[in-house]
Order: structure tokens, then sequence, then C-alpha cells
């Protein structure tokens, strides 16, 4: 999995003026916890943005003040109206103790369905997993290259030892699925087959 640095300050003061004058010079408070010790601090608000606005996952290198801090997102809170960042919780990682992320998937090949007209139709963007911070993957790669008009890829397909999947397994995470045009052209071959 990849890691991002970023760091932070600790806060000497907690309350909602605190954080509101913060937030006015362009930081977001934040905590970690889940260590020895809950740690409050502030953070860059675009170093945070630019974070979230990743379309791949990674663990967080905290460095607070020195003291660095291996972690993940947790939880983001957004303001209500203006949208910007207000708060985020950030969950320390421990080599002993499983983690729980949504991790995007990647869909790779040329499908045979689609190669005849077909329609890719992507059910899923992320699967919610659990797993060690060593075994949590930064995506899932899902093969459609044998995949014809009508066929999908099921969630208890993507399974693995290392991680758990915590979705519905019957789930369908991609479908191909059969066009007006993909129909026009299977009766096609058809009604030439049978008039040979």
């Amino acid at each position: 999995m990849k890691t991002v640095s970023m760091s932070g300050s600790l806060r000497e003061n907690v309350g909602k003026k605190d954080a509101r004058d913060l937030r006015l010079q362009g930081k977001v408070p934040c905590v970690v916890y889940g260590g020895e010790k809950e740690i409050r601090f502030c953070s860059d608000a675009k170093a945070l943005i630019e974070l979230f606005n990743k379309p791949e996952i990674c663990f967080v290198e905290l460095d607070i003040d020195g003291q660095k801090v291996k972690a993940i997102p947790q939880e983001v809170q957004f303001h209500k109206v203006t949208d910007s960042l207000m708060h985020v919780d950030f969950l320390e990682l421990r080599a002993d103790r499983p983690i729980s992320m949504a991790v995007p998937l990647v869909v790779t090949g040329n499908s045979v369905g689609v190669l005849k007209g077909g329609k890719l139709l992507k059910r899923m963007r992320r699967l919610r997993l659990r797993a060690l911070p060593a075994d949590m993957p930064e995506n899932i790669k899902v093969d459609i290259t044998d995949l014809d008009i009508a066929d999908e890829v099921k969630v208890k397909d993507l399974c693995s030892d290392k991680f758990k999947i915590m979705e519905d397994m019957t789930a369908a995470v991609v479908t191909i699925k059969a066009t007006r045009n993909a129909v026009a052209a299977a009766s096609a071959a058809e009604s030439a087959e049978a008039a040979k």
C-alpha cells in the first residue's frame, strides 16, 4: 500500500473558538486515535483536500511536531453549506489490528461480450474490506476478458485469504449487458448460419 507523508502541529487549545480560528488560517482540526493516547493536531486544509481527492487509497505518515504516526483517515466532516473541510479523524495503524477500508475496483482486459457490441456496466466502484494493514490491497483488479454478453463478476469471485469482503457476496460487481445492436448482430449471424 502506498504511503503519503503529511505534517501537522499539536493543538494547544481545544474548543469551538480554537477550531474556528484554525479554519480561518487555512488549517483543519484533526485527531488520531487508536494508539496509546489520542493526539489532537491541525494540518493544512489544501494538503488534506489533495489527499481525499486522490483516486487511489493510501496510508498516511503523519509528522506531528516530530512525532511520526502511521494512520488512515477514518471520518471526514464537511460543512453542510460551503462544503469546506471541518474535521478529520485518523485511526492509528497497528500491525496486529485489522482495519476496514473502501478499496477501489480496477477493471482490466477487453471483454468478448463488449467486442460483440455489449455494454459494460460497473455496478460497484469500491469494495469494503477488512484486513491487517500489511494485507490491505491498494485496489482490486477485475479481469473481464472472458465475459460474454449477460455474464457478470460477483463479489464472491473476488475473495482472497488475505482480506475479508464486507459486502453481499451475491452482488454483481460488473455485468456485460446486451444492447439492441448486439442482439441485432446475433440474430443476423443466426439467420446467416441457418441460410447455409
